[in-house]
């Protein structure tokens, strides 16, 4: 499933485990007279409303209209039959910077000016600055690396605060028949991120960084080790609601259902955006108590913080004008306000944010921002060694091996680290 589909309407009150959404491809305009700027996006559902929201700001400023389709992580696939049918939009928001570089070095993109990206953090322009120049202006983020818990669900305990301690708190939970641990496992991408946070924690930026760039060795110990201790927490028996086969069948919806509404769980992982489902089932009076979040726990004394987001590019000198205007602190304020949202831009007034959790958040990654690194799988380019769908279905292959009954967790990292290997070597 995509990672933008997850928020693609929730009609249901509860989601059925293992249910496939249909593709996005929702094609809306406005019907105002002007030119069109058309716009190809990752977001869908609630992401997407809220751009809407975003867009209209522009179109009344602008007296143009704002022509948007969505595709949500298969946007590669669709540009690409776009670009074969002539017909490439002026706009794209992209989840994936390793995308950027690829389409910059074809030599798709329009270079945009230095001072769009003034607002931003140092090491977000340079993900999608390519051969010294900028390409693309980041206009949201999120936020990675975060636990959510029902207080009640920890049976009286305190958030861990290290990965030890999340892991004896997972055992003495599933031992006292309290289940732990609800994990999407049929989204590679969640997994993904749990590996992120991981390795970034055990082996440091600079070694983080080289394996996203294709330079680093995916056979290192620091990825054996990062394996080895996720695989002391997804081993545990009884950590999931209804088993690890069900596991393997729920996306990340499911998980969120889990924990807040069927109550089934105590704790999941994954990024701000949770808060959007957790708002929608509140709205429908189903959230009992209201989830927590702490941080991913420290390991070896390292504590990481992992960050995802979405770039606008331009494929048309006629994008240029939106692109620059998504950067203006004030385009984005409507989003900012309603929440689920963070922005990139430090412009951003953080007074604007809903105070609570997501006040809290947006400013964790300004006071940490030297320390924080993109999610690993957004950043690998494909057709360079481990890109990011090999990482999800390797990682996916790794939760089924170490969650079996009996299984040799060891033997298990052993064939994820050289699955990882193969894939670097095409």
């Amino acid at each position: 499933m995509s990672r933008r589909g997850v928020l693609a309407g929730l009609a249901a009150p509860v989601l059925a485990r293992g249910a496939v959404p249909a593709a996005a491809a929702a094609l809306s305009a406005c019907t105002r007279p002007g030119p069109s700027v058309h716009v190809a996006a990752v977001w869908s559902g609630q992401e997407l409303a809220a751009f809407r929201k975003v867009l209209a700001g522009y179109e009344d400023q602008t007296g143009d209209r704002v022509e948007v389709v969505t595709a949500g992580d298969d946007i590669d696939a669709l540009l690409r039959s776009r670009q074969a049918a002539g017909s490439l939009p002026d706009v794209a928001i992209l989840s994936r910077p390793g995308l950027v570089r690829t389409y910059a070095r074809k030599g798709r993109l329009v270079a945009l000016p230095e001072p769009v990206a003034d607002g931003l953090a140092e090491g977000l322009r340079e993900l999608v600055t390519v051969d010294g120049q900028l390409y693309g202006v980041w206009v949201k983020t999120a936020h990675k690396s975060l636990f959510w818990y029902r207080p009640s669900g920890l049976a009286g305990q305190s958030p861990p605060a290290t990965w030890d301690e999340l892991v004896d708190l997972v055992r003495r939970l599933a031992r006292d028949g309290r289940t732990p641990l609800a994990v999407a496992a049929a989204d590679g991408w969640v997994l993904a991120t749990w590996f992120a946070n991981m390795l970034l924690a055990v082996a440091g930026g600079a070694e983080y960084e080289r394996l996203a760039s294709g330079a680093g060795d995916w056979g290192s110990v620091a990825v054996r080790t990062a394996l080895d201790r996720l695989a002391e927490l997804w081993s545990i028996p009884g950590a999931f609601p209804d088993g690890r086969q069900v596991a393997l069948l729920s996306q990340f919806e499911q998980s969120v259902v889990d924990v807040v509404v069927t109550r089934k769980a105590a704790v999941m992982f994954e990024g701000d955006f949770v808060a959007t489902v957790v708002d929608r089932f509140s709205d429908a009076g189903q959230v009992r108590e209201a989830p927590r979040v702490f941080r991913f726990p420290t390991v070896a004394r390292s504590r990481p913080l992992v960050i995802g987001g979405d770039v606008a590019v331009a494929f048309k000198e006629s994008g240029l004008e939106l692109v620059r205007w998504l950067t203006r602190p004030d385009a984005v304020a409507p989003w900012v306000r309603q929440g689920g949202f963070l922005s990139p831009n430090r412009g951003v007034p953080l007074e604007q944010y809903p105070a609570g959790v997501t006040r809290s958040l947006a400013t964790e990654l300004r006071t940490e921002e030297r320390s924080l690194r993109f999610n690993l799988s957004d950043l690998l380019a494909d057709g360079a060694g481990v890109d990011g769908r090999d990482m999800w279905r390797i990682m996916q292959n790794f939760f089924a091996s170490v969650s079996t009954p009996g299984a040799v967790p060891g033997r298990a990292t052993r064939r994820a680290a050289a699955d990882l290997v193969r894939a670097a070597r095409g």
